[in-house]
């Protein structure tokens, strides 16, 4: 049987991938090692697969049809868009895709019990899955299976939501016969605000870093949930929400304490970084 053998969580800011260049400036020396620390873990746990579970920004899908969860069951995938590239500098990626997983994942013939999910057999990847990946799997020779988390276009699944995903992300590996080893590698923000006075002034919300940190070093899982209510997280940023992103990473592997919790600071705003491994 296959095995979920890693979770993972970064940033996807785009703005890191022309900032972060050798030699790399001291603000972020060690979001750099924080990726690099996450990229070795990886190779070292001997990944035949990835689920990465990012946030479409309004690229994909739009507002005339936004589910909460969308499997990509295609054979391969293009990131990211022009504009990214010209702004942002980001190159273009060639991925291919994991059908057989993805069928796994999002039910073969009816949907699985724990969570409805939509799929798409077309789609184009924006930074948020494809910065992730070059930063943790440059070679990018893993078959992928991307999953959209609504985390930007109200209404957003609750909290509860992304934890039922993790959840059945782990019960839908582990019940594969494909015989991988499987990781899950998801992104999002720490309190975080793009536009007026408090984009890319450090964190707009120093206490909420603090305390989405703590759920993930404790494997508070009950903790993140109650923490993570809508009120509370977009009065830490209006683009916070992408943080619950993280919430799936912990309820898939089961609640157990990262191994890595940091809100890594820099010119931007915090940057999360966790992970964990399997215990076995």
């Amino acid at each position: 049987m296959a095995e979920l053998v890693l979770a993972a969580a970064t940033p996807h800011n785009p703005l890191l991938w022309r900032a972060m260049r050798e030699p790399y400036p001291p603000d972020l020396v060690a979001v750099e090692a924080n990726f690099r620390r996450i990229r070795e873990a990886i190779a070292e746990a001997e990944v035949d697969a990835l689920i990465v579970l990012g946030t479409d920004h309004v690229r994909q899908f739009f507002a005339d049809n936004s589910p909460a969860f969308i499997v990509g069951k295609a054979a391969s995938y293009h990131g990211t868009y022009e504009n990214e590239v010209r702004t942002f500098g980001m190159e273009y990626a060639e991925l291919t895709g994991h059908p057989e997983l993805a069928a796994q994942i999002a039910g073969r013939e009816v949907l699985p019990e724990a969570i409805d999910f939509s799929v798409s057999h077309e789609w184009r990847l924006d930074h948020s899955f494809v910065l992730p990946l070059q930063y943790v799997r440059p070679e990018l020779d893993l078959p992928i299976v991307p999953i959209h988390a609504n985390a930007i276009l109200p209404p957003l699944p609750s909290a509860a939501r992304f934890a039922a995903l993790g959840h059945h992300l782990r019960a839908a590996v582990e019940s594969w016969d494909g015989g991988a080893r499987v990781a899950l590698l998801t992104s999002g923000h720490m309190a975080t605000d793009v536009g007026g006075p408090r984009t890319f002034n450090g964190s707009p919300d120093p206490a909420f870093d603090a305390e989405a940190v703590g759920w993930m070093r404790d494997g508070d899982l009950d903790a993140a949930i109650a923490g993570c209510r809508f009120d509370r997280i977009m009065a830490a940023g209006n683009v916070t929400y992408q943080y619950v992103n993280i919430v799936t990473a912990l309820a898939a592997m089961q609640g157990r304490p990262a191994e890595l919790a940091e809100a890594t600071t820099s010119r931007f705003a915090s940057s999360p970084f966790f992970l964990w491994r399997s215990a076995s």
